[in-house]
């Protein structure tokens, strides 16, 4: 059974850091390319970050420089550091992989506010 977890999310200031992290479970892990996404009250999902079972990594533009994807193969766990966070990354942020079908997990709330 696979099973996506999320944390790390909260509340904070533009200009300040979260890490997100995500444990997997049910599946080999280190064999998946895994990714990010986040939706906006309003808005569509849509992908933040991904990387591959090989370690390459995209970013939507508007996180460029901005946030770092990463796994831990031997935690089965993938994590994504947010830097200078601005009003528009509010949104709930999820894991997901892809097998047969997409697997998501529960989500992340982040919400970033003065």
């Amino acid at each position: 059974q696979v099973q996506l977890v999320e944390s790390g999310g909260g509340l904070v200031q533009p200009g300040e850091s979260l890490r997100l992290s995500c444990a997997a479970s049910g599946i080999s892990f280190s064999i998946y390319n895994m990714g990010w996404y986040r939706q906006a009250p309003g808005k569509q999902r849509e992908l933040v970050a991904g990387i591959t079972s090989g370690g390459s990594t995209d970013y939507a533009d508007s996180v460029k420089g901005r946030f770092t994807i990463a796994r831990d193969n031997a935690k089965n766990s993938l994590y994504l550091q947010m830097n200078s966070l601005k009003p528009e990354d509010t949104a709930v942020y999820y894991c997901t992989v892809k097998l047969r079908r997409q697997y998501w997990g529960q989500g992340t709330q982040v919400t970033v506010s003065s």
